[in-house]
């Protein structure tokens, strides 16, 4: 069973990311996988993340930033009116993230996992996808496969 969040907006009043809100099983993987995540990705060294949260990280400045148990993307839900059953994804090492194409860069979420992961990667670290190499390892040990 896949546990998601709800009433996540996209930012919270800082300058972060909103912290997710998962509960239950997909809480206790978001704790593991933050616990897990690595220093640097793409180069780029850990900082703190605003707000603080252990649902979110960042790397970089712009940063590079995680969320983990977000809910599923509007793409990936039957019934809404902007699900793409064909939606672009590309597999890194293990895991595949979905791709939407941001102003400014790329989100990537994790398909076809217990919990929804969820990476914006800026314009700024073309190629985007190369920050997922350094977190695949994380969320491969932390977030199972759906069965």
């Amino acid at each position: 069973m896949l546990s998601t969040a709800v009433g996540c907006s996209w930012h919270d009043a800082g300058n972060g990311p909103a912290v997710p809100k998962p509960s239950g099983p997909a809480a206790a993987m978001c704790r593991s996988l933050h616990d897990g995540l690595p220093g640097t990705v793409d180069g780029l060294t850990r900082s703190a993340s605003e707000p603080a949260s252990e649902f979110t990280a960042a790397w970089g400045d712009p940063e590079v930033r995680l969320r983990c148990g977000v809910p599923r993307p509007a793409v990936l839900t039957p019934g809404n009116e902007d699900y793409n059953p064909t939606a672009e994804a590309v597999d890194v090492n293990g895991v595949s993230w979905l791709l939407e194409k941001q102003g400014d860069g790329y989100r990537f979420t994790t398909t076809g996992r217990r919990a929804f992961v969820e990476v914006t990667v800026p314009d700024d670290y073309a190629p985007e996808v190369n920050a997922l190499t350094d977190l695949a390892k994380s969320v491969r040990k932390t977030v199972p496969s759906e069965l």
